[in-house]
């Protein structure tokens, strides 16, 4: 087994939480991966292929969801292994942690523990550790459909309240199996019970999401007005989406009752339609290039990265300005589509924020104006013989 060891520059200590050592096993790619860093600004370098991608979905995987690339559990095990796990100490808010989380093949989902005991869930560690992504697949985020724009204001979400991904999860258990019972032939839709407690969690759930979202826009929305955009456009913000409307106007439980009668009245439609045709799962994050007044759908290429980036970073500010601290940051390939410009802010605000970000790209000089305080992991560097430890040294 080919096991890396990267042993690595450390840069000024921070405050925010971060990740000071990083062990994967049978993940991905990678057999076994050993990394040691500082707070600051990671930056992952070597070719296409080489696994950089793979530690980011490691460290997403440290996080309520499916991770950066929303992928299954079983296909991120090794091949012919039997399950993989990731392993981080965690320097946070209180102190050191230990966190372990694993997955077996052909499991339910994942086992976390931390310091050694069995947690129940990931709220505490949304909480120790908010987590924020881009990826090269979000660049088509305002051109696709409005799914992916959900995911990503509730990862956002996520990171201001960790119970979203518990309301998420209860909704759409309930959604499925009012869906399921709608297509079963005979289920009658007047007085039915079963039919009656399913959209009574899904009204409570489903406005308990919306509130989230509602929430995190505003919290949003002021994070985009103290960006500086004179590197990375301000965008403008809102939600199109029934619920979120209503609870503007009237308190939650109004609009609770409001959509469980919504829900009750539509059963016959929603069965002819086989899903239910309102609800949370219909809203969407609308995103314009503000100075323009233009959607962000109609902007350029360049324009929409940079509007994509500079809502991470907002994003990223709005977290620390409203709990405290700076959520970790994972920017796949995000510095190779800017240009030199926008790579030199990029730096000046990742180091203004003060957490921990982990950056991927295939060419270290783009990286040149990120200063030399920085960790650097050189994947291109030749991997040792099966078993041994490979060091790899930071790049001066």
């Amino acid at each position: 087994m080919v096991q890396t060891r990267v042993e690595l520059n450390t840069g000024k200590a921070m405050q925010a939480p971060h990740i000071t050592r990083l062990r994967l096993a049978q993940f991905r790619s990678h057999a076994a991966v050993d990394i040691s860093c500082a707070a600051g600004t990671v930056i992952l370098t070597g070719e296409n292929g080489v696994g950089k991608t793979n530690v980011l979905e490691a460290i997403s995987m440290l996080a309520a969801g499916r991770g950066l690339r929303s992928g299954q559990l079983d296909e991120m095990i090794k091949t012919q292994g039997d399950g993989w796990n990731v392993l981080a100490d965690i320097q946070g808010p209180s102190g050191e942690m230990r966190v372990r989380v694993d997955y077996e093949s052909g499991g339910s989902g994942r086992r976390v523990r931390i310091d050694g005991e069995t947690a129940r869930g990931f709220d505490l560690l949304n909480e120790v550790l908010p987590q924020l992504w881009l990826t090269p697949a979000m660049d088509r985020l305002f051109t696709d459909g409005a799914s992916g724009r959900r995911k990503f204001l509730d990862r956002f979400a996520q990171t201001l309240d960790a119970g979203l991904s518990r309301h998420l999860s209860q909704f759409e258990k309930a959604m499925r199996e009012r869906n399921k019972l709608l297509q079963t032939p005979g289920t009658p839709f007047a007085q039915n019970s079963w039919l009656d407690g399913l959209e009574d969690t899904m009204a409570l759930q489903g406005v308990a999401v919306a509130a989230a979202r509602l929430a995190a826009l505003d919290t949003l929305a002021q994070g985009l007005v103290q960006m500086p955009d004179n590197a990375f456009p301000r965008a403008g913000v809102a939600l199109d989406g029934a619920l979120e409307a209503a609870l503007r106007q009237q308190s939650a439980l109004e609009v609770e009752d409001q959509y469980r009668g919504q829900l009750a009245a539509s059963r016959a439609l929603d069965a002819s339609a086989g899903r239910a045709l309102h609800g949370p799962h219909r809203s969407d994050l609308q995103v314009s290039y503000e100075a323009k007044n233009m959607p962000a759908s109609a902007c350029s290429t360049g324009e929409q990265k940079a509007l994509l980036v500079g809502l991470i970073l907002a994003q990223a500010r709005s977290v620390a300005a409203r709990i405290g601290d700076v959520p970790l940051l994972l920017l796949d390939e995000v510095a190779a589509h800017l240009d030199a410009n926008r790579r030199a802010a990029l730096a000046d605000i990742l180091s203004d924020l003060g957490g921990q970000s982990w950056i991927t790209g295939t060419d270290v000089e783009i990286f040149s104006g990120f200063g030399d305080s920085v960790t650097h992991v050189d994947f291109s560097k030749p991997l040792g013989p099966a078993g041994d430890a490979t060091t790899l040294q930071p790049n001066a």
